[in-house]
């Protein structure tokens, strides 16, 4: 049994000075004083926060793409995960086209196989329609990938009469979809344009084909199918003020749309990539790119305001040589940065400590919110008991500075190298165990594998 005693218990709803019991892997007592049973464990919480264990929703550990595979596979990209603070990751695994759901569900538990650091699952991203896919969704139901992925660019993307298609499917089921939300032939015709002079080898070029018009138009259309199909859906990778309006508009009408964004899109933008040094510029191409510095400005009002329901990361990780697949021709630049360890300490330093969001709303975007969205309330994202004891200790009077010299995912660079962060991580428990202390891994390969239940549509 551990007795954390003596710090702040922090709920969408509200913070309190509590003590919290654990026993085993569950959460056993919470109350304003516990006296402490015989032989229990007691952590002196002091002027400290104390978060559920944060979810992030969106991962791509171990993905083949670009010609190339995410250098963090499951064992490190975990690693890296419970190293900053989040007990449960979501990853995006894919049936390609001519696999079954359950082929492709197959194949990512293969890639989890070489062991995980915290809990995780999957979404089944959905590729192609036919009949024998549609009748595997409620088999991915039951093995737990109960929500799903689709694409509205890529060799991964489904046109709009498919989209009408699955989300109509999945209203049936009672589940969902998210949805990478960018208008292809858009983006097709501009980076032909581009890729015909000198821009070609330019990494701006990236941006400048991937305009926040490309996004909104997507999302807006993607939101009047789930009008159609009466279906609610969710925008992951959120980056802009324009896609921010149809999403209003969508939710004027009366639909449920539920929204991600991504640190990368609230405290980087898109001038990271006129630098010269194509190395330097090249870390930065994800897609969909980083925006305007007003757009980080929307985002952050549209998550104090309640907009914007969670914070994931996108964990896309490429190493600098693995970038430079791209040196000739920007559109073979490989899309994607780290961001797993770093994505709690700064929504806390950039949100909470400057005043753009308080720390209950932090829960809220990273544990709560998309534990009821991806089936994993009340087990996941909150400190009640019977919940698992996945408790993490924050100290707002700490501090840290990112480097890629102390990270732990395998990526040879840190995006945020040299920020200075205001409040830091001390200590992560995953289901009662202590497996991460200031930054640092000390338990290992602890994961279990979550068969989540269907969303919850709050």
């Amino acid at each position: 049994m551990t007795l954390f005693q003596n710090g702040t218990l922090v709920y969408p709803t509200g913070s309190r000075s509590a003590d919290l019991l654990t026993d085993g892997e569950k959460i056993v007592k919470v109350a304003s004083h516990i006296d402490p049973p015989e032989g229990c464990q007691i952590v002196d919480c002091a002027g400290k926060l104390i978060f559920p264990g944060f979810i992030d929703a969106h991962t791509h550990f171990d993905l083949h793409v670009a010609g190339t595979v995410t250098i963090d596979d499951f064992n490190a990209g975990t690693r890296a995960e419970i190293a900053g603070g989040t007990t449960t990751a979501i990853d995006f695994g894919t049936a390609y086209p001519g696999e079954t759901l359950n082929e492709g569900l197959d194949n990512w538990f293969k890639k989890a196989s070489v062991g995980c650091s915290c809990d995780y699952g999957f979404h089944q991203t959905i590729t192609e329609w036919n009949d024998q896919i549609s009748a595997e969704i409620p088999d991915m139901i039951k093995r737990g990938a109960s929500t799903f992925k689709i694409y509205m660019t890529y060799d991964t993307q489904i046109d709009d009469c498919t989209i009408l298609k699955v989300l109509k499917r999945l209203k049936e089921c009672g589940t969902t979809t998210g949805c990478h939300c960018e208008n292809s032939g858009l983006i097709d015709a501009l980076r032909e344009e581009y890729a015909s002079d000198d821009r070609k080898t330019r990494v701006s070029s990236h941006y400048l084909t991937r305009p926040a018009a490309a996004e909104a138009e997507a999302i807006g259309r993607y939101c009047h199918l789930a009008e159609v199909a009466d279906e609610p859906v969710v925008d992951v990778h959120l980056t802009c003020a324009e896609g921010l309006e149809e999403i209003r508009a969508a939710r004027r009408r009366g639909q449920k749309v539920y929204v991600e964004t991504c640190p990368q899109y609230l405290v980087m933008d898109d001038s990271l990539y006129e630098n010269d040094d194509f190395d330097e510029a090249s870390k930065y191409v994800c897609a969909p790119p980083l925006r305007k510095k007003s757009d980080q400005e929307a985002l952050w009002k549209a998550m104090a305001d309640g907009e914007i329901q969670t914070v994931s990361t996108d964990h896309c990780s490429f190493t600098v040589e693995q970038k430079r697949l791209g040196k000739d021709d920007f559109r073979k630049i490989p899309g994607g940065m780290p961001g797993a360890e770093t994505r709690p300490a700064v929504i806390y330093s950039e949100g909470v400590a400057k005043g753009r969001i308080t720390k209950e709303q932090m829960c809220g975007l990273l544990a709560e919110n998309p534990a009821r969205l991806y089936g994993l309330y009340p087990k996941k994202g909150v400190l009640k008991e019977g919940s698992d004891a996945d408790i993490v200790i924050l100290d707002p009077a700490a501090g840290r500075t990112i480097s890629v010299k102390t990270q732990v995912s395998k990526c040879d660079y840190a995006p945020l190298e040299g920020m200075k962060l205001q409040g830091a991580i001390k200590q992560v428990y995953l289901r009662g165990q202590l497996v991460a202390e200031d930054g640092k891994v000390v338990k290992e390969n602890q994961g279990q594998y979550l068969k989540r239940g269907l969303p919850e549509f709050f």
